[in-house]
């Protein structure tokens, strides 16, 4: 079985040597090791040194020098917009204060799909769309996003 020991991020490895792309909602998408499947069918062995979370265009590197990319997988959303961008700051802070995972989309907000969070962003002045859609949130300024890729294999 192949294995992907390594992860590089979005831009930090060579699209050309893609060999497969695995395709993954946000909640399967912060692992270490574990058993995947390619979106063609093939059986692979994420073996990673550390938790890692793949964000849609990483490239999981294989033992053998090649490449499967990750993508965010679609999922029911929320997305959410507002009259002002003032409004859907307020909104996002809100949301924040939630401490939800939450992705910024142009002009809107896209988060997991939530009854709850959706009825209090209603009540705070915003539009509220469901969706399905790929959902790849911020990760935070203090989870090594700076960082490129991971050397330790």
């Amino acid at each position: 079985m192949r294995r992907a020991i390594a992860v590089h991020t979005r831009g930090h490895w060579p699209d050309a040597a893609a060999v497969d792309a695995v395709s993954l909602p946000f909640l399967d998408r912060h692992r270490r090791r574990i058993r995947l499947v390619t979106d063609s069918g093939t059986p692979f062995l994420l073996d990673l040194a550390r938790p890692h979370h793949l964000t849609d265009g990483d490239g999981l590197e294989l033992d053998d020098g090649r490449y499967i990319r990750v993508r965010a997988a679609a999922e029911p959303v929320i997305e959410i917009a507002a009259d002002s961008p003032g409004d859907l700051l307020r909104i996002a802070w809100h949301i924040g204060n939630r401490h939800l995972p939450l992705q910024v989309a142009d002009s809107r907000l896209r988060l997991r799909a939530d009854h709850v969070i959706a009825a209090m962003v209603e009540g705070l002045g915003g539009r509220v769309a469901w969706r399905e859609a790929p959902f790849d949130p911020e990760i935070g300024a203090y989870a090594g996003a700076a960082h490129g890729h991971e050397h330790e294999r």
